[in-house]
């Protein structure tokens, strides 16, 4: 039996919500998990977390991370990584020292800046963008989204952009739309396979909060859960959205993003070099061992 480092991490916390929820377990250099055991972890956390993280040291301020939900491995997931590189950055005095780290995910090889001592947060750079064609009719969206088509804007198309995961961006007229969503979990999930995305991105130009500069929703059913409280992934793709859109300049701003209409959570999104940075911060709950 083998014994390692685990927690349980909430990432994009504020004062306003609990943040979205990942399992991380750290893992010994030149020791990796087949990928059987990182899928039988992941079962293990069915409706406990979003996604499990399996972060691996491959040098110094250099680490390699793989995600999985109950279901399957993710390509990408936003907040587990802002859990996991705030927890090992706040907790190492080495690292808490150094600007930037890198890791290594299925998207290649990405840039984390620490900000902690100075916005209490870490910034992430996002996969480079790819846009992809919009497979479903607008009818067949707003069918399964359970909304009325007279609540998708026709001054903005619904576009998908693929900066982590494949997500479909769908703009909502009113913020009281986007919250009174709930689709049908196993109706929504095959339209997105059906579809060819993994995510579904609502959002809405109505805000909460005169701060951040807009609301989203995002829905996952892919995952085995209906929708993600708090992402990266969804909301790089957005940001992506919004400069090609003139939604947003690149300046640093944050989006709040749930259903709850004030209990929200923070992402924040900036623009350096051309590359979308998202970030926050993120609160342990859980710590101990995990032995497999």
């Amino acid at each position: 039996m083998s014994s390692y480092p685990y927690k349980k991490i909430d990432a994009f916390t504020s004062h306003f919500s609990s943040g979205n929820p990942a399992a991380c377990l750290y893992l010994e250099k030149g020791r990796p998990l087949a990928d059987k055991d990182m899928l039988a972890v992941a079962k293990e956390h069915e409706g406990f977390v979003s996604e499990m993280v399996f972060c691996t040291p491959v040098e110094d301020a250099h680490y390699h991370l793989r995600y999985y939900s109950s279901q399957c491995e993710v390509a990408f997931c936003g907040h587990g990584t802002i859990a996991c590189m705030y927890d090992l950055i706040a907790n190492n005095p080495i690292l808490l020292q150094k600007p930037e780290i890198t890791i290594s995910t299925s998207k290649g090889s990405l840039k984390v800046y620490n900000e902690i001592s100075t916005s209490d947060a870490v910034f992430i750079t996002a996969p480079d963008k790819v846009e992809l064609p919009v497979k479903p009719h607008m009818d067949a969206v707003a069918q399964h989204l359970a909304v009325s088509t007279s609540e998708i804007r026709k001054d903005l198309n619904v576009e998908c952009i693929d900066a982590g995961l494949r997500t479909l961006i769908v703009p909502i007229a009113s913020l009281e739309t986007v919250l009174a969503m709930h689709p049908d979990e196993a109706a929504l999930k095959q339209f997105c396979i059906d579809s060819e995305v993994d995510i579904i991105l609502v959002f809405s130009s109505e805000v909460a909060n005169s701060q951040n500069i807009m609301r989203t929703r995002v829905f996952a059913p892919r995952f085995g859960y209906l929708e993600d409280p708090a992402t990266g992934s969804g909301n790089s793709a957005f940001a992506y959205y919004m400069l090609k859109n003139s939604l947003w300049n690149g300046n640093a701003v944050s989006v709040e993003q749930n259903a709850e209409k004030t209990a929200f959570n923070v992402v924040k999104l900036k623009e350096a070099a051309g590359k979308v940075l998202f970030g926050g911060s993120a609160t342990t709950r859980i710590e101990g061992r995990y032995l497999l």
